[in-house]
């Protein structure tokens, strides 16, 4: 379904009751469900749910891999001041909800819902996309509550229920050559809860040169999140990249602020993992008020300690007020 201007709103588009994609795949020419183009001043609402009928495609999904697509049930390409609230969204072939080349968005009190075990079913992906802001939602998905890309500029999630998942994530990035900067993200005030990871920001090793700044985390409780804080220039999920050939994307100025709660003592890796590039140092990097502490009963086998650093650094800064499990 494809509903395409140019439109110059207001348009309103409400969803009540409930619809169901085609569960084969084959179905589709596009790599979506339902698409808004070109349209400024949208508003999607209603009580309604999107169910993606997902279930048939996970096993195969191949979301990013050998040109295949992450198939959005709900995509906004060139959308200006819109608004998306009250929907649900379930069981996505691939992401939930995408923002490509949009601006002046605001995303509330919307629901998302995929198994923990679905593969590349992101709650939201924001990319190329200016003045976005996701507030007061529950996600709880297959791979990212949240996922900002290359091209994102003033981005602000709040008040946002992650888990399951892969929590809150920036990028991955340096994947493409001729990527946008990322600039201006602030994450605030969110629970993240039962998750692989819980802020992140990922890029590519051996990636062009781009760049990250001006990344402000701040009041984030954690509950028993394997991998809580984490800088990660080697990203590689196939495990086949030669992480020997440094990441060129520049991370700069980001704040981690105020996190709290517990993490899986069991995961490999400490709760605050920074492996920044050899290339490009990390550069003003700001951890202050960080309190995390092992789950009860876990941690006999995660190596004791709060961190694990690895890159280059400039102008790391530590606020001594950190927790460790020892």
């Amino acid at each position: 379904m494809v509903f395409v201007g140019p439109c110059k709103g207001p348009v309103l588009f409400q969803i009540i009751g409930n619809m169901k994609a085609v569960d084969d795949p084959s179905a589709y020419a596009e790599d979506f469900w339902m698409s808004f183009e070109d349209v400024d001043g949208l508003t999607v609402c209603g009580t309604g749910t999107i169910d993606g009928q997902g279930q048939n495609m996970w096993p195969y999904n191949n979301c990013g891999k050998s040109g295949g697509t992450c198939s959005p049930s709900l995509k906004f390409s060139n959308v200006s001041y819109g608004t998306i609230s009250n929907i649900t969204l379930s069981n996505g072939k691939g992401f939930h909800m995408g923002f490509y080349l949009c601006n002046n968005i605001r995303v509330e009190n919307v629901t998302i819902l995929s198994p923990w075990d679905s593969p590349n079913t992101d709650g939201i992906h924001i990319s190329r996309s200016v003045n976005v802001t996701v507030d007061s939602s529950d996600i709880g998905v297959g791979d990212d509550c949240v996922s900002i890309g290359p091209g994102s500029v003033n981005v602000s999630v709040s008040n946002v229920q992650c888990g399951p998942g892969h929590g809150i994530s920036i990028g991955s990035l340096g994947k493409y050559p001729d990527e946008e900067d990322v600039i201006g993200i602030t994450v605030q005030n969110c629970t993240i809860n039962g998750t692989q990871n819980g802020i992140r920001v990922k890029t590519w090793p051996g990636s062009p040169a781009g760049s990250a700044t001006g990344i402000l985390f701040e009041n984030i409780a954690m509950i028993n999140v394997s991998n809580p804080v984490m800088i990660d220039q080697e990203y590689c999920p196939s495990r086949t990249c030669n992480i020997t050939k440094p990441s060129r994307v520049k991370l700069k100025d980001i704040e981690v602020k105020n996190v709290t709660g517990t993490y899986n003592g069991d995961a490999p890796t400490p709760p605050v993992t920074l492996l920044c590039s050899t290339h490009q140092p990390c550069e003003n990097i700001n951890l202050i008020d960080i309190d995390l502490r092992p789950t009860a009963g876990d941690g006999d086998a995660r190596p004791r300690g709060l961190f694990q650093i690895k890159g280059f650094f400039n102008g790391l800064q530590v606020v001594p007020s950190i927790a460790s499990s020892q």
